[in-house]
């Protein structure tokens, strides 16, 4: 191997000073002559997907160490988007995507790390991680802490949706402030990221499918000490690609992007990696619009039924044989690419040999699948010119097409009023606007207005949209990334009280049931203006950020673009 990163740090006569603030660490001379591996720490104590992340990091260090490497560790920071819901809190947790990013750089490039290994749990560290390792183009992996445990409740399986759904359950009288009460403490009964195919764990498998994480990183319980050995394994992985000198952009092509989009729409994935992988194809050079997103998943099945749309949870999906379970099933199928090289070392093919699904009540077999095409669609359509995002496994049939009269509502916090005040009807159509990129700031996660409607028995008959996003928790028409968002003049913000809308899934369309004319005129009379963002840091995330149909990512510096 040439010269590494940690080189221009450590030789030379010129850096007797930098070695000197090295010694003061415990180093030995002969440590610092090691390639140095970056060991990233999610770990904060107030998210329950990191109680445990302090264990698993010394595992990594321990796999580094006892392969040749020096572990130096550091922290980024994290938002638990469960904590951060319905309130203020939500503006800050996709900005937080690209402060990961920016914190594991500047400490990376600051101090000349050689290798990467990155580990998270929760929504906006997994992405962050992914697209710094893109950007730094070092070798690197993700690690994750693991999915948590489903609670027990009564003798029924739950998970922190159950929590949120109950909240709309009691105000629909179905159940008691003792029920809520005793529900509460049920719901998350370990650490780890939330029990179902929620954004985290969606983004844990899709890492995994992407070649990024090793084989188990979606799927194997925090609690269980697989996810240990696993840790130690990802030291151990690190130093191979370092030897190898094996790079994220050597394992991040178009071919495993499109394994990622595969599995993810068999999974029934989050709605929110329609920001998050098309983000991190950005950091490999690539263009990744919607409409490839949505051809992806015409064309594969949705196989697995999971929480929050079914009724199986990632622990079944673990002993069912995990994602590379799935994986083989696409693979046999040509619906994915065995060619892409992985943080293995191998290719996917190679990772995959003579691997089975363990339980097809779990991972449906193609011939029997959930539904016959992948989780998310792409609608377009008059009021989304530019295209939103809804999680079709997770829509009732007969919300597949609804047509309805439209609830208009300025931010969350009005239309999560109206709905918890009874005052939605069966037949409406909720419309939240300025909860975009810009319009939030931040581009809140709306689960409260979900689960609540769902709670109440309304997601068979109510639909939701917004230029908002929803939570990888949520179920039902909720239809989101609206773009153009109203924030910078989006036919959304020119829906009136009352006008008609029209949705049609298998179609792809989305409808406001007004004239040409008529927007028209609304729209040379509209005055639209952002409301204050109450933060500087806001209000410069509000400057860069683009379209939540670009990832919402921040504006394009000058490189060189490729398709994906």
């Amino acid at each position: 191997m040439g010269a590494s990163n940690s080189d221009r740090v450590k030789k030379g006569i010129e850096r007797a000073p930098h070695r000197s603030l090295l010694y003061a660490n415990g180093f030995a001379d002969w440590e610092m002559k090691r390639p140095w591996v970056g060991v990233v720490n999610a770990a904060n104590a107030i998210v329950p997907g990191h109680n445990h992340l302090g264990s698993l990091v010394q595992a990594v260090k321990n796999g580094v160490y006892a392969a040749g490497g020096l572990p130096i560790e550091f922290p980024t920071i994290g938002v638990c988007d469960g904590i951060a819901m319905n309130h203020r809190g939500m503006k800050y947790s996709l900005p937080s995507r690209e402060l990961v990013k920016d914190t594991i750089e500047v400490m990376t490039e600051a101090h000349g790390f050689d290798a990467l290994v990155m580990v998270t749990n929760c929504d906006k560290i997994i992405p962050g991680m992914a697209m710094s390792a893109l950007s730094l183009d070092i070798p690197a992996i993700i690690l994750s802490g693991g999915p948590m445990l489903p609670g027990n409740y009564r003798g029924r399986r739950v998970d922190l949706n159950s929590i949120f759904e109950g909240v709309g359950r009691l105000i629909a009288g179905e159940i008691s402030e003792d029920d809520l009460a005793e529900l509460e403490p049920s719901v998350c009964p370990t650490c780890g990221s939330c029990a179902g195919m929620f954004t985290a764990n969606t983004m844990n498998c899709v890492l995994e499918a992407l070649g990024m994480a090793l084989p188990g990183n979606g799927t194997i319980p925090a609690v269980y000490s697989e996810r240990t050995r696993l840790a130690k394994e990802a030291g151990r992985a690190i130093m191979t690609l370092v030897e190898k000198n094996i790079r994220p952009s050597d394992i991040v092509t178009a071919e495993a992007i499109d394994n990622a989009l595969a599995v993810d729409v068999a999974l029934g994935g989050s709605t929110n990696t329609c920001l998050h992988i098309p983000a991190i194809a950005r950091y490999a050079g690539m263009k990744l619009p919607l409409s490839r997103i949505d051809e992806i998943s015409r064309k594969t099945p949705h196989l697995c039924s999971m929480s929050p749309g079914g009724s199986h949870f990632i622990v079944d999906l673990y002993q069912a044989g995990g994602i590379a379970a799935l994986m083989s099933q696409l693979l046999e199928n040509g619906l994915i690419s065995g060619k892409p090289m992985t943080v293995t070392g191998r290719s996917v093919a190679e990772n995959l040999a003579g691997v089975k699904v363990r339980d097809p009540e779990v991972i449906r077999p193609m011939s029997d699948p959930v539904h016959s095409e992948g989780g998310i669609a792409i609608l377009h359509g008059n009021i989304a010119p530019a295209g939103c995002v809804v999680k079709q496994g997770a829509v009732l049939p007969e919300m597949m097409k609804h047509e309805g009269p439209a609830r208009v509502f300025d931010g969350e916090e009005a239309a999560f009023k109206a709905i918890s005040s009874k005052s939605i009807k069966p037949g409406d159509v909720v419309v939240i606007i300025n909860e975009g990129p810009k319009g939030g700031p931040g581009m809140r996660e709306m689960l409260s207005p979900t689960a609540t409607l769902a709670g109440l028995g309304l997601d068979s008959s109510v639909a939701l949209i917004t230029d908002g996003r929803f939570s990888g928790a949520s179920r039902g028409a909720s239809i989101g990334h609206v773009s153009p968002e109203a924030a910078v003049g989006g036919p959304i913000g020119l829906v009136r009280e009352g006008d008609g809308i029209k949705i049609d899934i298998p179609a792809r369309t989305i409808e406001l049931l007004v004239t040409e004319e008529e927007l028209a005129a609304r729209a040379s009379a509209s005055k639209s203006a952002l409301r204050p963002a109450g933060s500087d840091f806001l209000e410069r995330y509000r400057e860069f950020v683009t379209s939540g149909a670009d990832g919402a990512v921040f504006r394009e510096t000058n490189r060189e673009w490729k398709d994906a």
